[in-house]
């Protein structure tokens, strides 16, 4: 499972002209599932994406995390992210897990990012044709690979 976080100052989400997903301050999550994911990715993940510290302290240095701030999150699942570019120039993205093993990892972690943020998480809608509009915060952006555990 590979996650992008953005420190946003807002963020949303739209298909077909209509808004499925909008944030003030948090993060927008770019989420890539593959065959090999599980509920254990999902539970470090998660964990990792709430916890952690990205936005300003009153020192302005970034010492707080999602909680301490009242933020939110805006969860998209994003296949591209497993793109293979080894070959030629128009990637291949057989990493990526097929709807039947992704939708439900998605599903569990919406519910997981909810429990932990202790309020809903603002979603785009799996497979569709979405428009991301964003303000990057700072611009902050992390990369997280639940294969890079250790």
């Amino acid at each position: 499972m590979r996650a992008v976080l953005q420190r946003v100052t807002q963020a949303s989400c739209t298909v077909d002209g209509n808004i499925t997903g909008q944030i003030g301050t948090g993060f927008l999550v770019l989420l890539g599932i593959e065959d090999a994911d599980n509920s254990e990715d999902i539970d470090w993940l998660a964990q990792k994406i709430v916890n952690m510290r990205v936005f300003a302290d009153e020192n302005d240095l970034m010492n707080k995390a999602l909680a301490d701030i009242n933020g939110d999150i805006l969860l998209v699942s994003q296949f591209t992210l497993f793109a293979s570019t080894k070959k030629g120039n128009r990637p291949g993205f057989t990493k990526a897990a097929r709807p039947d093993v992704a939708i439900p990892l998605y599903e569990k972690m919406v519910e997981k990012l909810s429990q932990l943020l202790g309020k809903r998480v603002e979603t785009g809608i799996f497979g569709a044709d979405m428009k991301i509009s964003l303000l990057n915060d700072g611009p902050v952006t992390i990369l997280i690979d639940t294969k890079d555990k250790e």
